[in-house]
C-alpha cells in the first residue's frame, strides 16, 4: 500500500521510492516485482547503461485510487491519534475533494448504508 501511494505522488524511480518508503533495497525489489507481475505496474526503461526504469501504475493500478483513499481515510479517522492526516485537493482549483457514491440515473450522491448488491450474471 505504502509503495502504491508513493507512486500515485509522483515517485517513480527504485531510489526515490526506497529513500521516500526507508525500506531495505531487496524488500522494496520484492514488492515492486510483485506490483509489476500482477500488472498492477509496469516498469518502464529510462536509462540504458546502465539499466534502469520508472514504476508506472497501469490501467489496472490507477484504478485502485479510491480504494487507497477510502483506507487513507479511514486510518485517518480512527487511527491517527491526533497526528497530522491529510486533504486531498482537486489539483485544477484547489479545492477539498470528498469521496462518496454517485448515482448517475437519480444524479446524486450517498453514503455506504444506501449501497444493495446483487450477483452479477455470465
Amino acid at each position: 500500500m505504502l509503495v502504491l501511494r508513493d507512486v500515485f505522488r509522483g515517485r517513480h524511480r527504485f531510489d526515490e521510492l526506497q529513500v521516500g518508503l526507508g525500506i531495505a533495497r531487496p524488500v522494496l525489489a520484492d514488492r515492486l516485482a510483485t506490483l509489476v507481475n500482477t500488472g498492477i505496474l509496469e516498469k518502464i526503461p529510462y536509462q540504458e547503461h546502465p539499466p534502469r526504469y520508472e514504476y508506472r501504475l497501469t490501467p489496472m493500478g490507477v484504478e485502485l485510487s479510491p480504494a487507497l483513499v477510502a483506507l487513507m481515510r479511514w486510518g485517518d479517522r480512527w487511527l491517527a491519534h491526533d497526528q497530522v492526516g491529510v486533504v486531498l485537493l482537486h489539483g485544477a482549483c484547489g479545492t477539498e475533494l470528498e469521496q462518496g457514491f454517485w448515482c448517475p440515473t437519480c444524479e446524486m450522491t450517498f453514503g455506504p448504508r444506501a449501497i444493495r448488491s446483487r450477483a452479477t450474471t455470465a
